[in-house]
């Protein structure tokens, strides 16, 4: 019976715990929510400048030159 009522000043240390453990949790969360968001920029940016490129490859092809060479034109090559 002694031992169920326990030293309340151990439970105060689990408590502190625990909420760093919470404090970490979120802060985890929100790095990542971030993370993901640069992610989603970055790829909104890449499909951007592919639909660019594409564009490009279609224009210098329709000029008449072959799709090889309208590659390396869109690249900045000669």
């Amino acid at each position: 019976m002694a031992d169920e009522t326990g030293n309340p000043q151990t439970c105060g240390g689990k408590k502190k715990a625990m909420l760093a453990y919470g404090v970490i949790q979120i802060s985890a969360t929100v790095v990542s929510a971030l993370s993901l968001a640069a992610i989603a920029l970055g790829l909104c940016a890449v499909k951007q400048e592919s639909k660019a490129f594409n564009s490009c490859v279609s224009e210098v092809t329709a000029t008449g030159l072959s799709t090889g060479e309208a590659v390396r034109y869109c690249n900045g090559g000669n």
